[in-house]
């Protein structure tokens, strides 16, 4: 009888473990299932196979019973878990709305090589730049909130657009979740690598002379980049003329062809055009001077007013995802910023990888969204 126990608790466990991802049981179900057992039990079936099986099963068959009715109880009970244990189990897309080869798009595909292997899911790093940043906010705001579909985006987008656009397509705080952030970052001012000015003072006397001809570029009106180039602008009292991109890239070309005379950048972004001595950073626009670039001074330090441009980049689901999917794409990414080589990727291009909560991403969009708005009451950046 004890070998006949072993088998049937083997067959139990078989049936645990294939009810067990199953979202619900009906009860017809179970009732059909538990019948089978009542029908042989009553019928006590005999094996002809001489004395090894006893003839009345059953003692076995109650046993047996019991054990499959708990099984279908357990897995009746228990569909959420089972789900959220299973997500995701297919591709993810994370869409930025920023070109190809800035430092939000490195980032996202170091992180995003992580996370698939993880998931053992692929993550898709979806481009979709334009339009202010709306083209790629606006296909995330529309997507199903299913936890698939997610947005990279950065402070500017979420914390000073909603303070320029009457008509803004998008509310950051009702049409979308905070998931969890992904790093931090302060920003150089940059020139071509040949550039006469050796210092911000130097920068500040020819644009004072030019009396609003020098250009700075930015990544759009409204962009961090404008934002920076605006401060300068007030705390000064020097007239500059503010020159909008839809390609990042392009104004490090047009900085090094000698089309434009400076931009704000992230060193992610930068870094490259740098290391390649195309470009030159002339100051870093933070209270201190960062560890990567420890040659490089700060705005005040290098003859300038005494400012801080910094931003984070964040991810974000569509209002509406589920908390179990939201809870476990939070946990991931936070675990994925704290692994020491993706801080140490992130740290040699100027960035401060930011292992948080989703509360914490909240904490910051709500605080940078007024930081901001009381910043663009100063400096009146102006929509053409």
């Amino acid at each position: 009888m004890d070998f006949l126990r072993v088998e049937l608790r083997r067959i139990a466990a078989s049936i645990l473990l294939s009810v067990m991802p199953r979202p619900r049981i009906a009860p017809s179900e179970c009732c059909s299932i538990l019948g089978l057992f009542d029908a042989l039990g009553a019928h006590q079936t005999e094996w002809s196979v001489g004395s090894v099986v006893p003839k009345n099963m059953e003692t076995s068959l109650k046993f047996i019973r019991q054990l499959c009715a708990l099984a279908l109880v357990m897995a009746a009970m228990l569909p959420v878990a089972s789900n959220a244990q299973a997500f995701p189990d297919r591709p993810v897309r994370i869409v930025l709305p920023y070109p190809p080869g800035g430092g939000p798009d490195n980032v996202m595909r170091i992180v995003g090589e992580r996370l698939s292997k993880m998931w053992g899911q692929p993550v898709i790093v979806d481009n979709r730049p334009g339009g202010n940043g709306w083209i790629g906010i606006n296909t995330v705001k529309l997507a199903p909130p299913d936890g698939y579909t997610l947005l990279m985006v950065d402070a500017a987008l979420f914390c000073l657009q909603p303070h320029l656009y009457q008509n803004l397509p998008y509310d950051p705080f009702k049409d979308f979740v905070a998931i969890a952030p992904v790093f931090s970052t302060n920003y150089f001012m940059v020139v071509k690598a040949d550039s006469p000015w050796k210092s911000v003072k130097d920068l500040l006397v020819a644009a004072k002379a030019e009396d609003g001809h020098m250009t700075y570029g930015s990544s759009g009106v409204g962009s961090q980049y404008h934002l920076g180039g605006a401060m300068l602008e007030s705390m000064t009292g020097v007239k500059m003329t503010h020159v909008p991109y839809k390609d990042t890239m392009q104004i490090f070309t047009d900085i090094i062809g000698g089309r434009i005379d400076w931009s704000f950048a992230t060193a992610s972004t930068a870094n490259a055009l740098y290391q390649a001595k195309k470009l030159k950073f002339l100051a870093i626009a933070a209270p201190h001077r960062y560890p990567t670039y420890p040659d490089v001074p700060t705005v005040m330090e290098s003859g300038g007013p005494n400012m801080e441009l910094r931003t984070w980049v964040g991810i974000f689901a569509p209002a509406g995802t589920a908390k179990e999917a939201a809870d476990r794409l939070s946990s991931d990414f936070q675990k994925v910023m704290a692994e020491p080589e993706i801080q140490q990727k992130l740290n040699t291009v100027g960035l401060t990888s930011w292992s948080g909560s989703a509360t914490d991403l909240r904490s910051a969009l709500t605080q940078d969204y007024n930081t901001y708005g009381a910043i663009q009451n100063k400096v009146k950046i102006k929509i053409q």
